[in-house]
């Protein structure tokens, strides 16, 4: 593939707003999280949803080997949160941040506006990354707020289009 068509690409997608998402899972050796732009809804029967990580090593391979992991849909009160996950080597799982943990043992972040439970059916390779299709448990609702996007590399919330 040519360069121009991958700098396309990669531009397509850093104008295109995702919503945000905090995912989170408990491993042996403690707990991992990293930010997810990539969470998209994917079916009602079974409830599913899929998602990509770029690695298989550090936090994404902690929830890659995961028997099940949060998927925390975070609103503007979180960003700091989603920002300290989306860096290498950032402050995770403070007591400033808020986290809890469930029974069931996963990293829980009560102010996310939603986390859903998940259990992994499939995770596919492609290329560096890997594409996540899991199950979903649970529903857990949280504190209501003000959606968040990523979009050209910032975090941003929405304003309605007027007609």
């Amino acid at each position: 593939m040519h360069s121009s068509s991958v700098d396309a690409f990669k531009t397509a997608f850093r104008l295109h707003p995702s919503g945000v998402a905090v995912i989170t899972a408990s491993t042996p050796e403690g707990p991992v999280g990293l930010t997810a732009s990539s969470v998209a809804s994917v079916g009602v029967d079974p409830l599913a949803l899929a998602f990509s990580v770029t690695r298989a090593r550090g936090s994404a391979g902690g929830i890659l080997r995961a028997e099940t992991f949060l998927v925390h849909l975070i609103t503007a009160r979180d960003v700091e949160t989603a920002q300290a996950f989306a860096v290498s080597g950032a402050p995770r799982f403070t007591p400033e941040q808020g986290w809890t943990t469930l029974e069931t043992g996963e990293p829980h972040l009560p102010s996310a506006r939603y986390a859903l439970r998940c259990r992994p059916l499939t995770i596919t390779p492609v290329g560096d990354s890997s594409l996540v299709l899991a199950e979903v448990l649970d529903v857990i609702s949280g504190e209501d707020g003000e959606p968040v996007v990523y979009v050209d590399r910032a975090f941003r919330t929405l304003a309605p289009v007027s007609s």
